[in-house]
C-alpha cells in the first residue's frame, strides 16, 4: 500500500547561527539574482538537465500562487543523499573496464561538472538478498560454533565492497556510511538457517563481538563506518537472509551487549539507530526509545516505507526531538514505469522525508543487470537498480535522477528551512556554500505557474506537468 502525501505542518523552526548567518548573507539581495535550474520529466524528454533559460528574481512580492521561503526558520542538518552499496552493486560495477568504471565513480561520487555528488551510502554487514549468496563473515559446518570468532573472514563474501569502496574515499573521503545485517551467523540463530530465525540469547554477548569484528576490520582497510543498526528489517521474516528481532530483544541486544562492546573497544563514536523498517510500526521504535539503557547508546531510528506514511517520522521527532531519523531504502521494482516511480518517490521518500525531519535520504539498490541480478536464491528478484549494468554498457534509472536531484545541490552541513507546501509539494534548504535550494514536484497533468518569494524577492517560475525541478540561486 502506497501512503498517502506528507501532512501539511506550520510547526515553528528553532533559530540557530546557521540561520542568523544566512539572514546577514540575504539581508541586501541583488534585485536581479540569477536562478539555476535542473529538470526531470515523468516522459524522460528532460532527464537532470539543466535549463538553459535565465529566471531571476525581482523586487516584489507577486500576485500568484507562490512558494514562500523564509531561512530563518531552520530544521534538521542534512548529512547525506545516497544508495545502498549491496555486493551485486559493487560487482557489477567493478568488472566494468577500467576507464569506464572511473568516469562512472566520478559521476556519482563527486559534485562538480556532471556529477550528482551522492554523499552516504549503505553496507550489509555479511550478505543482503541482493549478495550472489546468504553468507555471514563466521560461517561454519553444521553442529559447529565459534565463540572465539577464530573464523571471522571479511572476506568471505561479496569481495568487491571494500576494493571499490575504498576507490570511492579515495574520491571524497567525506562520505558517510552505514551498515547492516541482514542476519547473523547461522550457527547464533535458533533455527540454524539464512531464512528467519531468531538470535540465541546465549549468542547476544558474541554477536556485540562480531559487530566489533567488522567494525575494527573494516577500519584496517580504511573504512570508517559512521553509523550501523542492529537489524536490517526486524519483522521481515522471509528474506533471503534474514532475522527476526522484537522490539524488547533489540533493546535488551543495545543496551547490554552492543552500546558496551562498541565503548569498551573505542568505537562509541560509531553511531547505534534502532528499527531500520517500515513507518507503519512507530511502536517498536519508541518502545526501543522508552528503554533508557538502550536509549543511552542509541542516535536515532531508521527507516524505510513499504508500508504506512512518511509523517511518522515527524511523530518520532516529537517524541524524542534529540534522536536523529535516517530514510535508508526504497525499492523501485521492475514492474514499475519511470514516471510513476519518479513521482511516487519525490512526493513521498525525497520531499516527505525531508520534510519530516529525516537526515538522510538514500534509495535501494545502486546497480543490478538487465534481469534485476544479482540476488539470492530466496533474496527479491524485482529489485532494479539506481543503474543497470550490462556488460560495459550503463544505463541511469529512476532512482539516480531522484537522488540527483538533492545530492549535487543539497551538500552535507546543509540544513532544511521553512517553505510553505499550499502551491506545489517541496522542500528548501540553506547550504554551507551559500546557497538556497528549493526542490518542487508537479505531478499533476499540466504545467503550473508560480512564484518563488524569499525576503522582498520574487520570480515567476512555470514547472512543466509530471516534472520535478531543483531551483538554486546563491543567498547574497
Amino acid at each position: 500500500m502506497k501512503p498517502k502525501a506528507p501532512a501539511k505542518t506550520a510547526a515553528e523552526f528553532p533559530f540557530n547561527d546557521h540561520s542568523r548567518s544566512i539572514m546577514t548573507q540575504i539581508s541586501s539581495p541583488e534585485p536581479t539574482q540569477a536562478i539555476s535550474v535542473w529538470l526531470t520529466s515523468a516522459d524522460r524528454s528532460r532527464l537532470f538537465e539543466k535549463s538553459q533559460d535565465v529566471l531571476f528574481f525581482q523586487a516584489g512580492e507577486g500576485d500568484g500562487p507562490a512558494i514562500t521561503l523564509d531561512p530563518e526558520q531552520v530544521r534538521q542538518t542534512i548529512e547525506g543523499f545516497g544508495f545502498s552499496l549491496t555486493g551485486g552493486s559493487a560487482m557489477l560495477i567493478s568488472r566494468l573496464p577500467t576507464a569506464t568504471k572511473q568516469n562512472l565513480l566520478n559521476e556519482l561520487f563527486l559534485a562538480d561538472a556532471d556529477g550528482i555528488g551522492v554523499s552516504f551510502l549503505r553496507l550489509s554487514i555479511g550478505a543482503s538478498d541482493l549478495s550472489e549468496r546468504s553468507y555471514s563473515y563466521d560461517d561454519l559446518p553444521a553442529g559447529q560454533t565459534d565463540f572465539e570468532l577464530a573464523h571471522f573472514d571479511l572476506d568471505a563474501g561479496d569481495r568487491e565492497v571494500v576494493p571499490l569502496l575504498r576507490e570511492i574515499l579515495a574520491l571524497n573521503p567525506e562520505i558517510k556510511i552505514i551498515a547492516t545485517p541482514w542476519s547473523a551467523p547461522r550457527w547464533m540463530k535458533t533455527n540454524q538457517a539464512a531464512v528467519g530465525g531468531k538470535l540465541r540469547p546465549e549468542c547476544y554477548s558474541v554477536y556485540a563481538q562480531y559487530f566489533v569484528k567488522y567494525l575494527l576490520a573494516m577500519r584496517e582497510r580504511g573504512i570508517a563506518i559512521h553509523a550501523i543498526t542492529p537489524q536490517n528489517e526486524p519483522q521481515n521474516f522471509k528474506n533471503d537472509p534474514s532475522m527476526v528481532m522484537d522490539a524488547a530483544e533489540q533493546a535488551e541486544f543495545v543496551k547490554t551487549y552492543l552500546g558496551p562492546a562498541l565503548a569498551e573497544a573505542g568505537l562509541a563514536e560509531v553511531e547505534i539507530f534502532c528499527w531500520d523498517h517500515n513507518c507503519d510500526v512507530k511502536q517498536y521504535p519508541l518502545a526501543v526509545f522508552a528503554d533508557a539503557g538502550a536509549r543511552k547508546y542509541l542516535r536515532g531510528s531508521a527507516w524505510h516505507l513499504y508500508g504506512g506514511d512518511i509523517s511518522v517520522l515527524s511523530e518520532m521527532h516529537a517524541a524524542y526531538p534529540d534522536m536523529k531519523l535516517y530514510f535508508t531504502e526504497q525499492w523501485v521494482g521492475s514492474d514499475g514505469e519511470f514516471g510513476g516511480d519518479l513521482m511516487w518517490h519525490i512526493r513521498h521518500v525525497l520531499i516527505g522525508a525531508c520534510r519530516n525531519w529525516s537526515n538522510a535520504v538514500l534509495e535501494w539498490n545502486l546497480a543490478a543487470d538487465p534481469f534485476c541480478c544479482p540476488h539470492t536464491p530466496g533474496g527479491e528478484a524485482r529489485c532494479v537498480g539506481a543503474l543497470t549494468i550490462d556488460g560495459d554498457r550503463v544505463e541511469r534509472n529512476v532512482a539516480y535522477y531522484i537522488i540527483g536531484h538533492a545530492a549535487k545541490t543539497v551538500r552535507p552541513g546543509s540544513v532544511t528551512i521553512h517553505s510553505s507546501d499550499d502551491a506545489l509539494p517541496n522542500v528548501a534548504f540553506s547550504t554551507p556554500e551559500g546557497n538556497l535550494v528549493l526542490i518542487v514536484l508537479n505531478d499533476g497533468d499540466a504545467a503550473v505557474g508560480f512564484d518563488i518569494r524569499y525576503r522582498a524577492l520574487t520570480a515567476r517560475v512555470e514547472i512543466p506537468a509530471k516534472s520535478v525541478a531543483t531551483y538554486l540561486w546563491p543567498a547574497n
